[in-house]
């Protein structure tokens, strides 16, 4: 079988659809998502609603847990804050009661899923392999997917040696079915390692195999809906940029 694996859709109804449209037409029978539906961006309904339709999976990620009102706006930047705050004002009672109902963190069959890590599914941003090597020593399972960081990227571990790992690129294929791993398949709608395009994983669970896959979609458009919303223009002009 082959999943789809995303992450970190913040609001971004553009950057979601377009990944969902490159899926439809990929041989993935079912879609895994990491969590934070919204957030950032200006379309939390259409996002919750996409997500609630496709997702055979879906965590729920810290922007959702604030939305929800299980995680304080204290604990957000200025920025994220104030669309949280937006995001709670604004979004539908039905989607806000399917984000309750999400949780951090989760199992499908070995493989181990969470937000941001398995020592901390809310708030730890796996970016070192200093940190891989202590989410490694705690993560029950062999393979796991995590988000939060916005970054494509993979850290490995093999028998007798410490945990390395780098960001990935489109069309990069790492063969998973040896040693220990930590997958983390980027964000949909704000990447963060320079490429504004949508990033997604393709996980095979026959032959364990990740691809790492970016998806073109409609930048000034995410952007037209976090101004007409009012939100910090920072916001918008960062997914220009892949930042």
């Amino acid at each position: 079988m082959k999943v789809a694996v995303i992450s970190d859709i913040h609001g971004n109804r553009h950057a979601f659809e377009a990944v969902l449209e490159a899926i439809a037409v990929s041989d993935a029978s079912e879609l895994w998502c990491l969590g934070d539906l919204v957030g950032y961006g200006a379309e939390p309904d259409a996002c919750v609603a996409l997500a609630s339709e496709h997702a055979a999976v879906c965590l729920a990620g810290n922007h959702d847990l604030a939305v929800t009102g299980e995680i304080s706006f204290e604990e957000f930047s200025r920025g994220a804050s104030l669309a949280a705050q937006w995001t709670r004002e604004v979004i539908a009672s039905e989607h806000l009661d399917f984000l309750a109902g999400l949780r951090p963190q989760g199992q499908e069959g070995p493989i181990g899923l969470y937000h941001a890590s398995p020592r901390d599914p809310v708030w730890e941003y796996v970016l070192s392999a200093l940190l891989a090597e202590l989410c490694l020593d705690r993560q029950p399972s062999r393979v796991c997917l995590i988000g939060h960081s916005h970054v494509a990227l993979s850290f490995v571990r093999r028998e007798g040696e410490l945990a390395s790992g780098e960001p990935r690129r489109e069309g990069v294929q790492l063969d998973i079915a040896g040693g220990e791993w930590l997958l983390n398949p980027g964000s949909v709608g704000q990447p963060r390692d320079g490429d504004p395009r949508a990033s997604w994983l393709m996980l095979d669970l026959d032959g364990m195999t990740a691809s790492f896959q970016r998806t073109d979609y409609d930048v000034a458009g995410a952007a037209a809906a976090i101004r007409a919303a009012r939100l910090p223009d920072s916001l918008a002009e960062r997914l220009e940029y892949g930042q």
